[in-house]
């Protein structure tokens, strides 16, 4: 079993892809500060919803309302996710720097959980395998 066809290490992997290119977008909002007529754009978080799909899926039981729900990465979309600024300058411009920042500094603290989850993932899977 190769380590892509993990279902956890490959939605860490998908959440980081999510990230990065979160990061990509709210940069471009931070250059365009001062374009006239720009609206900022976000991406909508990813859907980790799918159901199990392929030969090798396995589904969990719940066997009390308390469990939570298994999940699967089968089918991942980066989304925009609409606007929701409403402070808009005479210029037509609607991005807010204090709003771009703090998405920003969220998104690095997210990348940074997802990217340890992942390493420490991989550091379980090569003492199992006793290296």
């Amino acid at each position: 079993m190769a380590i892509s066809d993990i279902p956890i290490l490959s939605m860490l992997r998908t959440k980081l892809h999510w990230h990065q290119e979160r990061q990509r977008l709210l940069a471009e909002n931070v250059a365009n500060a001062d374009t006239p007529e720009f609206k900022p754009s976000d991406l909508a978080p990813p859907n980790f919803d799918a159901s199990p799909s392929g030969p090798g899926a396995v589904s969990l039981l719940r066997t009390s309302p308390a469990h939570l729900a298994s999940s699967n990465s089968a089918a991942l979309q980066f989304a925009l996710q609409p606007g929701r600024n409403f402070e808009v300058v005479p210029t037509g411009n609607a991005v807010s720097l204090e709003d771009e920042m703090m998405k920003v500094a969220s998104n690095q603290m997210d990348f940074q959980a997802a990217t340890t989850l992942y390493t420490r993932g991989l550091g379980l899977i090569k003492t199992a395998i006793g290296r």
